[in-house]
């Protein structure tokens, strides 16, 4: 099948992107083929973010988005930023000191799952073609090298990779240009960065993993557009960097959240375990109890900023969102900018169509470069690197004082050049770390809340999650990290089990809830993640 423009990935930054692409065609009397493809089994089943959401770039696309009944409907009423210092108490920080990027009164909370169904439905109304349930698997170059599309994977192998009398071969989707919107981590989008040597001269990425929990809680406990932000316990207790959340949503819910910087030491740290622990401070409990978990899930998120920012143009398509890494941290916000990426690439490609061009490099960066999004990450730049460098209470002081007095002005841009996967430290150097048993009412352990993701995948199917090595982690990672991924993926994928009385480490590919956590934390990067087949993974309801 061939199109004019084919877009891997329906989130916010591909949906923006296929929207504005239909609209300049319109302006232009311009007639676009644009076809969108998405791994999820439908729109915003693999969507998750907190969310807090700027509008800025949604007025640019659709002005009259209100009318339109975009699902922006609880605006933030009230914003708290705290210091947890222990278990019981914490510090609320006085607003003359918080940030002007970190205060939301304007903002909305909002389900980002909710707002990408209304994106697919105002880009279909637009003449897009969208295929859930279809998971772009390889890149197509066309014989000078330059990307020409996209291959769909092909399903209906069984797990010794034999043809099931379901077999259906990918398709090929062939393109005059190709946008990569994959989310944190795409698969397709590390080989494109290789393939390209697009982060040449840049400091490595880096990443945080996300963890989220949507609760109804009862009517009298629940303050619409009531927003909590914290530092400090439980994370504080093993120097890990990142933060917490409670957003009190509509209809009586609540989203709760705790976010990981993947850059931290300690080798018996469990994301999933210091999520649940959270949930007893005062500061969320009073909000949680007597309430009930209605979904979990987490993902990964794409921080390092413009310092890590790849090159986002090359032959034949554009790397988009946080595919690239376009996530503001001194807002802690992606959305607003990855739906301006996908607009700006938008406008670089149908300029090359409009001139008659095919598969040739779109001037992406001369756009960018004149945009506020690029005004916002440079302004935003030295915030990860300070907080990595310096730790969540000197980094996030200094991060503070830049971003409230000196933002417009300070010229240094400070890096942060060890990767993630670098960092974790022998569990010679470390104490165990014995979290508490979950009471089911607060905290909850692993296969309840993969239950509460709504994650499926057909069992007898090739492993979507490949060793480059399959004797390190048991040769190598078992010994020197007590082998890390039993706890890093917060889905209960990877074990290490007894078996004839021999160690041995199984993956559990069923639990996987696609949050590529292995694919970056993994000391020797010995596991890559790639998509299962068609609508495989989690089932979001409104994340």
């Amino acid at each position: 099948m061939s199109f004019d423009v084919v877009i891997v990935g329906a989130g916010p930054a591909g949906l923006s992107a296929a929207c504005r692409l239909m609209q300049l065609a319109s302006e232009n009397d311009h007639p676009l083929s644009v076809c969108v493809v998405e791994k999820g089994a439908e729109i915003g089943s693999h969507i998750l973010s907190g969310a807090l959401f700027e509008h800025k770039a949604l007025d640019e696309l659709f002005p009259d988005w209100e009318r339109m009944g975009a699902p922006l409907h609880t605006a933030v009423s009230d914003d708290k930023f705290c210091y947890i210092t222990n278990e019981f108490n914490y510090i609320t920080v006085a607003e003359p000191l918080i940030p002007e990027t970190l205060q939301n009164i304007g903002n909305f909370v909002i389900s980002l799952g909710n707002l990408c169904r209304w994106l697919a439905k105002q880009a279909e109304d637009l003449g897009v073609d969208i295929f859930p349930g279809f998971p772009a698997s390889d890149i197509l170059y066309n014989s000078q090298g330059m990307v020409a599309g996209v291959i769909t994977k092909d399903m209906g192998f069984d797990k010794q990779g034999g043809k099931k009398s379901t077999f259906e071969p990918g398709i090929e989707l062939e393109a005059k240009y190709t946008i990569f919107a994959e989310g944190s981590r795409g698969h397709l989008g590390k080989q494109l960065i290789e393939q390209f040597h697009l982060d040449h001269g840049k400091q490595p990425q880096h990443y945080a993993l996300g963890l989220k929990e949507l609760w109804e809680i009862p009517a009298e406990h629940h303050r619409p557009g009531h927003v909590i932000h914290g530092i400090g316990w439980p994370l504080s207790q093993t120097g890990t960097n990142g933060g917490s959340f409670l957003y009190h949503l509509e209809n009586n819910q609540v989203a709760v959240g705790l976010i990981v910087d993947l850059n931290y030491h300690h080798p018996y740290l469990s994301p999933f375990d210091e999520f649940q622990q959270l949930k007893h401070h005062p500061l969320f409990s009073q909000h949680l109890t007597g309430g009930q978990r209605v979904a979990y899930g987490a993902r990964a998120i794409t921080k390092g900023g413009l310092s890590s920012l790849p090159r986002q143009q090359f032959p034949g398509g554009v790397l988009i969102g946080c595919d690239a890494g376009t996530l503001n941290m001194a807002k802690i916000k992606g959305s607003h900018t990855g739906m301006k990426s996908g607009m700006i690439a938008a406008e670089s490609v149908f300029y090359e169509l409009e001139q008659g061009f095919h598969q040739t490099t779109p001037g992406y960066d001369k756009i960018f470069s004149q945009s506020w999004l690029h005004d916002e990450l440079h302004e935003s730049r030295n915030v990860g690197a300070e907080i990595h460098r310096f730790g969540n209470l000197l980094g996030g002081a200094l991060s503070s004082i830049e971003q409230k007095w000196l933002r417009k002005t300070f010229k240094w841009t400070l890096r942060d050049e060890q990767p993630d996967h670098e960092c974790l430290e022998p569990i010679a150097n470390h104490q165990p770390i014995h979290y508490p048993k979950p009471d089911g009412m607060l905290s909850f352990d692993k296969l309840s809340s993969v239950f509460l993701s709504g994650t499926q995948h057909e069992e007898n199917q090739p492993c979507h999650l490949h060793l480059a090595d399959d004797s390190i982690p048991i040769n190598l990672h078992l010994e020197r990290y007590a082998e890390p991924s039993q706890r890093y993926c917060p889905a209960g994928v990877y074990e290490v089990i007894e078996k004839d009385g021999k160690a041995t480490f199984q993956i559990n590919a069923a639990n996987c809830i696609h949050c590529k956590a292995c694919d970056i934390k993994d000391p020797s990067q010995n596991i890559t993640w790639t998509p299962p087949e068609g609508s495989g993974g989690p089932n979001y309801p409104n994340m």
